[in-house]
């Protein structure tokens, strides 16, 4: 029996020799790894005198010869395939490990690796004779199976499907690679999409018990996610995360002062900034006292014994996320929050493609993001905001581009009071979120994530007793909506970019 490796990552390959090696198999090597394999007093074979050939070309040239893939890829069972073995003087080669560098953390053309790939593939497509390992976890199974003998079809045919999705991931770093470095000139976005995905995460379960669920982020990648740590609490389940994951975005989009929101089924029923964390965190649950029950708390600084007081005369969270706790204050939250899921966690992720799964294909976008700065926008209307307003204005806009649309925000303050999501037209959006503020938002701000089509929601707004009113501007009705702005006093301020969210 005879095994070629040929590894990137050398986690566990000296012991693999050593132990393949006690098995009385013939070991084949290359480079980095042969004289690891050597340096620990393991013999082995040089592939160059297998081949006769010498690595060349700058390695770029190495295992890719018959003498190699002649020895992996002959069909056993195929007489003519024997023949041309015995002809050539061919050996069998019975086992391949090997995996690639992690092409996506310092891409570049010099490290697009041929061979490497080459021989995983030809070692998967012919499973049912040859072993092939590409992750040194499953070294030890390999070597259980082989103390008995021979490895089994079923680890052969796993460890294929682990092979072609480990190269599979390679080429979809390379190809996202062409894509970066040379993009379409007809669109931002790439001519084909690429995802390889490996799971990372089984969750409690999916959006309902019934439902398996887990995280998957990009092979070969991290996600901030995998740096989160869990300190109390049930599992996570799908909606956990993608709650947490929403909440985790709006509160650090809410600038550099002290900052809480409260997401319940993705969208913030309470958001406010503060010169504290805990004053943040009681205006932000003042908002919708009976929404935050069994909400997602997100707080955007350390989380300490004032903010967990003010935490404890709250409502029950399924969920609170931040940056860190002071000492004590996580004993002291499990003890009041014995269920609620406590986070700790790093700076979210941003950029990226959206991709969102349609009955029959996919949609992609560029990431979410607020494409205009506060000094690009416009006041429209004979009245200029304060710079009270003007503030709240730009709380009411961050809050707004993370509500489902149709969305309206009313705040006041720093503080997001009234939230009116997900309506199928604007004036009953903003109604919703007139009724939530019940008041609290009066001579406050007045957000709108798309324009107002006719000045009913300006009336809307006005009736709200707003002072300020903050949207994307761009309708045919403008002329229309902005003289219902002067003629109710308000001030109006156009973005000039829309934030649907769906």
């Amino acid at each position: 029996m005879r095994a070629l490796l040929s590894v990137y990552d050398k986690t566990g390959i000296v012991e693999l020799a050593r132990r393949l090696h006690g098995l009385e198999v013939d070991l084949i090597s290359s480079g980095g790894t042969a004289a690891v394999i050597a340096d620990a007093g393991i013999p082995v074979t040089d592939v160059a005198d297998i081949t006769g050939f010498p690595a060349m070309l700058g390695h770029r040239v190495v295992t890719l010869h018959p003498r190699i893939h002649g020895g992996i890829l002959a069909d056993r069972r195929d007489v003519a395939h024997l023949r041309d073995l015995e002809a050539h003087n061919l050996d069998l080669i019975d086992i391949v490990v090997g995996n690639l560098y992690p092409f996506a953390s310092a891409p570049s053309v010099d490290l697009i690796d041929i061979g490497g790939p080459t021989l995983l593939r030809a070692a998967a497509k012919n499973h049912e004779y040859v072993t092939v390992l590409v992750d040194p976890a499953d070294y030890q199974p390999v070597l259980d199976e082989l103390a008995k003998g021979a490895t089994t079809a079923g680890l052969r045919h796993r460890l294929a499907r682990k092979a072609f999705a480990h190269t599979a991931a390679y080429d979809a770093a390379i190809a996202a690679w062409f894509n970066d470095t040379n993009p379409s000139p007809s669109s931002p976005l790439p001519d084909t999409l690429h995802l390889s995905m490996e799971r990372a995460q089984d969750l409690r379960y999916g959006e309902n018990p019934h439902q398996a669920g887990a995280r998957y982020r990009r092979c070969g990648t991290s996600s901030w996610w995998d740096a989160v740590v869990q300190h109390s609490g049930l599992d996570l389940s799908y909606l956990n995360i993608f709650d947490a994951d929403a909440a985790w975005s709006l509160v650090h989009d809410l600038g550099n002062r002290p900052a809480c929101a409260i997401i319940k089924h993705a969208n913030p029923c309470g958001a406010a900034v503060a010169d504290d964390l805990a004053t943040a965190y009681s205006r932000a649950y003042a908002c919708d006292e009976r929404s935050a029950f069994g909400g997602i708390v997100a707080c955007n600084r350390i989380v300490d014994e004032a903010t967990v007081e003010a935490m404890e005369a709250g409502a029950q969270a399924d969920l609170i996320i931040a940056p860190g706790y002071e000492r004590g204050t996580i004993d002291r939250l499990k003890a009041k929050r014995r269920n609620t899921r406590i986070l700790t966690a790093p700076l979210p992720g941003s950029g990226g493609l959206l991709v969102r799964q349609l009955s029959d294909g996919y949609l992609v976008q560029e990431g979410y993001r607020f494409a205009r700065d506060p000094s690009e926008w416009e006041v429209v209307t004979d009245r200029q905001p304060t710079a009270e307003e003007q503030a709240d204005a730009e709380v009411a806009w961050r809050v707004c581009g993370h509500v489902t649309s149709n969305a309206i925000v009313l705040a006041k303050d720093g503080v997001a009071w009234g939230v009116g999501a997900g309506q199928q037209n604007r004036v009953e959006s903003s109604e919703l979120a007139a009724q939530k503020a019940d008041g609290r938002a009066k001579g406050g701000a007045c957000a709108s994530d798309a324009f107002f089509p006719f000045p009913d929601g300006i009336d809307a707004a006005a009736l709200a007793g707003v002072a300020v009113v903050i949207q994307p501007g761009g309708s045919v009705n403008d002329e229309a909506v902005i003289e219902a702005a002067d003629r109710h006093g308000l001030a109006m301020i156009f973005t000039g970019e829309r934030q649907f969210r769906h």
